[in-house]
């Protein structure tokens, strides 16, 4: 179990992507609580099992004949967590949901982060995690403290992905169909674990999540941003953004104590969003506090 100190609210708010650290080493009773976490392989809502490792640089690059690099996004970071997972259904999404958690966990270690999908060497990282040939590296995030100064390089970056800009609730949320907003007083209770999923971080901040409220059930579709998925052929990035969207929801759910549960096979009658096609991905399944499940 992941536990935080602080509000899964503020950490979410809190916490933005850094390129640019420290040499400073991480303090040892914190990064033993980071071993700890990942010492065992972590299981997914997709019940897609990952194993995560924090990787130490100067340790690979002296041991092993392993060169771990961000092609320059990245300075100053000595640890990396990466995680590997097979190549099964819903992998990219638990991966997502998974990596994410671990994300928001170093957050509330004070520890600063930055999502690399297609910025890093997979071949160096797969041989420092020795992954089989059925696993996949699909994306890793450097671990330490972050600089004072941003830096040239990730402020550009920033200001070039609109990481301060989000989607509106009408291009996101809906109520029963795509064509209609659903607002936050129709939202009810999950007003603010939707709004956490506005503030999810995504691949080029494309926020390809729609999320549509029918009775008791949020479903949650993908919508593709054309031809990103050709970008990165190693790594479905869309997928693993929904399974960061997931992860801040069921977060958030859990701290406001709002029972419910993720499942598929539900009757879906979207088909599509009018002008452009959408996958769906699961539902999360609200339930009232005397056990039964809200109609409202």
């Amino acid at each position: 179990m992941m536990k935080m100190k602080k509000s899964i609210l503020e950490l979410i708010k809190t916490r933005s992507s850094w390129r640019k650290y420290t040499r400073r080493e991480i303090a040892g009773s914190i990064k033993q609580d980071i071993l700890d976490l990942v010492s065992s392989p972590l299981q997914g809502p997709f019940h897609n099992r990952v194993r995560f490792r924090l990787v130490d640089k100067d340790i690979c690059e002296k041991e092993a004949p392993v060169k771990l690099g961000t092609y320059g996004f990245i300075s100053g970071a000595g640890n990396f967590l990466a995680g590997a997972v097979k190549e099964k259904e819903k992998n990219f999404e638990d991966y997502g949901y998974l990596l994410e958690k671990l994300i928001l966990y170093c957050t509330d270690l004070g520890l600063a982060t930055c999502w690399l999908g297609g910025s890093f060497k997979r071949g160096e990282f797969g041989k420092a995690l020795k992954t089989a040939d059925d696993e996949i590296i699909p994306a890793v995030t450097p671990v330490g403290y972050a600089s004072n100064n941003r830096g040239y390089r990730d402020r550009f970056i920033r200001m070039a992905a609109g990481s301060k800009h989000r989607k509106p609730w009408r291009e996101l949320f809906f109520a029963d169909d795509f064509p209609n907003p659903l607002t936050p007083e129709a939202a009810s209770d999950y007003a603010v674990p939707l709004e956490m999923v506005r503030l999810a971080p995504s691949a080029s901040n494309n926020q390809p999540w729609r999320i549509v409220k029918e009775n008791n059930f949020f479903h949650f579709f993908l919508k593709r941003t054309k031809h990103y998925d050709k970008m990165i052929k190693t790594a479905d990035m869309q997928r693993i953004d929904m399974g960061i969207a997931m992860c801040h929801f069921e977060l958030t759910a859990a701290e406001l104590n709002l029972k419910g549960k993720w499942q598929t096979g539900e009757r879906i009658r979207f088909i599509r969003e009018p002008g452009r096609e959408v996958e769906y991905i699961v539902s999360w399944a609200a339930v009232n506090r005397r056990g039964g499940l809200d109609r409202n």
